[in-house]
């Protein structure tokens, strides 16, 4: 009689055991964590508040250019630190994009800071993008916005285009239906949309992105438009030339920037479509007389725009310098 020979897996079932291993593989690797850093880099909160801290007090517009650069880091292709990698003679990197030359220096300058001394701390440990997103909502925090929680754990791109960009970041003169389609397009809800531009409660934003509506929107304030009018006049000799987004309380974060735009005290056209729009208004007027609940909408999204795109694992790596791929 024949030896029998070893029963035969279909190969049906090695297709499943194989795509269970790599679900499970992909799931330990996307895994982001709270306290991520407790064991490799124990002094990875203490220097990023020391490091946040110290830039904010000598230079005061770093909130709001962090946040403004997490925004345009995120929304593109996700929380990858790709804003951050600086253009080589072969490759036109994401910050040198058009929209993207407004950024201001000083936010650049703190991821730099921050990951110096992490690194002597704490070598190839701790990523840019990690770095970037805890100083968002540290400096947020600083300003009086609320607290919310940063899972961590994620990688840095390998890759930054400039082409890359096209059509998936916010202009002041976008529709509110090309707008709304934009985020809706990353996931984000009409009422996720309204909280995140009241990040708009800090910074600034520069004469050339309103100066041309000042005349033709009747959404101004007719006093309002008449000063911003003689605070931009110098601008085509002057690009640099910016007004605050929020004229009332422009260092603090607060719902002022929702009460302004009933009062034509908005600064881009997008501020004014905002209120004027059936589809946003409601949420406006939310914000306008609930600080509270502004404060507990805008963490829920900051928190979850933090983790949208995330690259885990070997999608990603963690870069020596936030400005170049390893």
């Amino acid at each position: 009689m024949a030896p029998s020979s070893p029963p035969q897996t279909p190969p049906s079932a090695v297709v499943i055991v194989l795509l269970l291993l790599f679900s499970t593989a992909l799931l330990c690797e996307s895994r982001l964590s709270l306290d991520y850093y407790s064991k490799t880099c124990p002094s990875f909160t203490k220097i990023m508040q020391d490091t946040i801290t110290n830039k904010q007090i000598t230079s005061p517009t770093t909130a709001a250019g962090t946040l403004r650069l997490f925004f345009h880091d995120c929304l593109p292709n996700g929380c990858d630190g790709s804003i951050l990698i600086s253009s080589t003679a072969f490759n036109k990197a994401e910050r040198d994009a058009d929209i993207n030359l407004s950024l201001p220096g000083d936010p650049f300058d703190l991821i730099v800071r921050a990951k110096t001394a992490l690194e002597l701390a704490c070598p190839n440990t701790v990523s840019c993008s990690d770095i970037l997103a805890v100083a968002t909502r540290d400096l947020v925090t600083m300003l009086g916005g609320p607290y919310y929680n940063v899972y961590l754990g994620r990688k840095d791109s390998r890759v930054s285009s400039a082409s890359s960009l096209e059509g998936k970041l916010p202009k002041p003169t976008m529709s509110m239906s090309q707008l709304i389609n934009l985020f809706s397009s990353s996931g984000f809800t009409v009422q996720e949309m309204v909280a995140l531009s009241g990040a708009h409660t800090i910074g600034f934003s520069h004469c050339k992105e309103f100066s041309s509506n000042i005349s033709n929107d009747t959404h101004y304030n007719p006093r309002f438009a008449q000063a911003l009018k003689q605070a931009c006049s110098g601008y085509p000799n002057n690009p640099t030339l910016s007004v605050f987004n929020d004229i009332m309380t422009p260092n603090k974060f607060d719902n002022l920037y929702y009460q302004n735009l009933p009062k034509g005290l908005g600064l881009l056209e997008s501020d004014h479509g905002l209120y004027g729009d059936p589809r946003t208004k409601p949420f406006v007027e939310l914000y306008a007389r609930d600080q509270n609940k502004f404060f507990q909408d805008f963490a829920k999204a900051m928190q979850k725009l933090s983790v949208y795109g995330i690259k885990t694992g070997r999608r990603g790596e963690i870069r020596h310098r936030c400005d170049a791929v390893n």
